[in-house]
């Protein structure tokens, strides 16, 4: 599953802020785990940033961006008007992505 970051801003936004930790909004990234704390009602999603770094980023930062099947852990988010939409209005990238049906 990839995601795309949406940071939110404001003094109760969560820790860390993805934008500033090496992630950038016109990629979508790779989630190879989650973690939910006893203690609190968000989930945290374990992603490797452009540096390649693992990093644990709420996922009210986080948007879903599609199922791929690549071993890439980064994919580039194109972000253009005219391209078909889904998911919140998120332009999808075409090729790769795996679609589930009711059969499934």
């Amino acid at each position: 599953m990839f995601v795309r970051i949406v940071e939110l801003d404001g003094p109760r936004a969560p820790m860390p802020r993805p934008l500033q930790s090496g992630f950038s909004e016109n990629r979508a990234y790779r989630v190879v785990g989650v973690y939910n704390p006893s203690e609190s009602s968000d989930a945290y999603f374990i992603l490797p940033n452009d540096r390649e770094e693992l990093w644990f980023i709420c996922q009210r930062h986080l948007r879903f961006a599609g199922l791929h099947d690549t071993q890439a852990h980064h994919l580039d988010w194109p972000m253009t008007a005219d391209a078909p939409h889904q998911s919140g209005g998120a332009a999808v990238p075409t090729g790769d992505a795996l679609h589930a049906t009711a059969s499934d």
